[in-house]
This record gives structure tokens, C-alpha cells and sequence, in this order.
């Protein structure tokens, strides 16, 4: 399916994502899917969120996921980020 996330109106991410249906997962029962460029490299990084709690349609994985992404810049996670 194809998802974008804006903020104010800036697209903060926009592309293609799979939903997986979960069978006898504890927690979830769909699987948010994707990847993207990761910036200054020829890698891609894959995310998956789960569907539960806040996280209820592909645009709330999104969001969760750009969301976390932004607060892990800040660490020195040694991912080689400049900053």
C-alpha cells in the first residue's frame, strides 16, 4: 500500500509498505512492513512495527517509526550518524 506521512506540510516519509497478517503472535495480529534509503549511504534500512496499542493503521506505524528514529539521532548509538 502506498503511505504518506506529513507534518505541517512537509513530507516526512512517503513510499510503499506491506501489512503482514500475524498468526499466534501474544500481542499483535498485523505486521507494518517497509525500507528506505538510509541518508549519505547506498544502504536501506527495513523496519517492521506491530499493529497495537497506539500504532492502529499504517500511517500510525509511520509516524512511530520516524518518531523513534528522530529520538535515537540524539544517542551515540554508533550507527554513524553525524551530528
Amino acid at each position: 500500500m502506498a503511505v504518506r506521512e506529513m507534518f505541517c506540510t512537509q513530507i516526512v516519509w512517503e513510499g510503499v509498505m506491506e501489512a503482514f497478517e500475524l498468526h499466534a503472535h501474544p500481542e499483535a495480529t498485523r505486521c507494518y512492513a517497509w525500507s528506505h534509503a538510509v541518508e549519505g549511504s547506498k544502504k536501506r534500512r527495513y523496519v517492521a512495527v506491530l499493529h497495537q496499542g497506539p500504532v492502529d493503521s499504517p500511517q500510525a506505524a509511520v509516524r512511530a517509526a520516524v518518531a523513534e528514529e528522530f529520538r535515537g539521532r540524539g544517542a551515540s548509538d554508533g550507527s554513524g550518524d553525524s551530528g
